[in-house]
């Protein structure tokens, strides 16, 4: 068990992550979510995703979104992208900050990108190249990083195989991600402990799902085991269209809580992220699973 760190890095996904298997809702309705998050004090923010409109039409105004982005300074925008065109779209649109997601079973990888795992993974240097040479960086993201909606259980050598292809591409930061909400927190960190030798000194993030109520818990496990950023969601928005039941995302607020009161600093206001986290629930029009939202901070005097 490492230290814990001084500081965590929250990075809040509601804008895609939060809102890929949701009904579409309009661009206005999206720059008010923005906005709201944006007041939080919020550092980094997923925006979108440059994929398919046919298949997640609730992204499909990714490039009027990205047009909308200069008016919050100081954030880092990011977009979400699974193939080398994906890519170019991110970049063309204005985007500094691009994520690629390759799934680390081939279950998920075809059902999700339509490619083995392996064929993912052979992407990731043109991906790196591509954003590079615009000078753009570029995160790698595992999914189905500890378990699989189709497969089972990830062996672990499969996700190091993939962190191993990433840094020998010069991939500029990676992330694994529970993606169906099954992982705990002795297995969090198990596979940290696993591919640490081979992430080296890049930085490592984690992305949790609620799912099964262990979100949060796998998420503190994650930040003992060295992990200073880590991807959450206003209200606990969000879910995986493949793993039916598998919704919520960790919520913002609710891991902004449990940070703050193991004595570890974050760049997100608590009250502000409660309010976004209303302003989600009335965007999307239906009950959102976060706890904070539903009984509030504690008193702090």
């Amino acid at each position: 068990m490492s230290e814990l760190p001084a500081h965590v890095d929250i990075r809040d996904v509601s804008l895609r992550d939060g809102l890929q298997i949701e009904a579409p809702i309009p661009l206005e309705a999206k720059l008010e979510l923005l906005a709201a998050v944006a007041a939080t004090g919020v550092r980094e923010m997923e925006a979108t995703a440059f994929v398919s409109p046919t298949k997640v039409p609730a992204l499909a105004d990714a490039a009027e979104l990205a047009g909308q982005l200069h008016n919050f300074p100081g954030i880092e925008f990011s977009a979400l992208v699974a193939s080398p065109n994906g890519a170019k779209r991110a970049i063309a649109a204005g985007l500094s900050s691009i994520e690629y997601v390759v799934s680390a079973a081939d279950g998920h990888s075809h059902a999700n990108v339509g490619r083995s795992t392996a064929e993912a993974t052979a992407l990731i240097p043109e991906i790196v190249a591509i954003a590079h040479d615009s000078g753009a960086s570029v995160e790698v993201i595992i999914a189905t990083a500890w378990d699989c909606p189709f497969d089972g259980p990830t062996p672990p050598q499969r996700v190091v195989d993939i962190v191993t292809a990433a840094t020998d591409a010069g991939v500029d930061r990676l992330a694994i991600a529970d993606t169906i909400g099954t992982t705990t927190p002795r297995r969090v960190s198990e596979l940290i402990d696993r591919i640490r030798p081979s992430v080296g000194d890049r930085p490592l993030g984690a992305h949790f799902h609620n799912t099964r109520g262990a979100g949060l818990a796998s998420a503190y496990a994650a930040v003992c085991a060295g992990v200073t950023r880590l991807d959450a969601s206003s209200g606990g928005l969000g879910g995986c269209p493949f793993a039916p039941g598998a919704s919520g995302n960790i919520a913002t607020e609710d891991l902004v809580y449990l940070l703050r009161d193991s004595g570890i600093s974050v760049d997100v206001d608590l009250p502000a992220a409660i309010t976004a986290a209303g302003v989600a629930q009335r965007v999307v029009g239906h009950e959102l699973p976060s706890s904070l939202l539903r009984a509030g901070d504690r008193k702090l005097s």
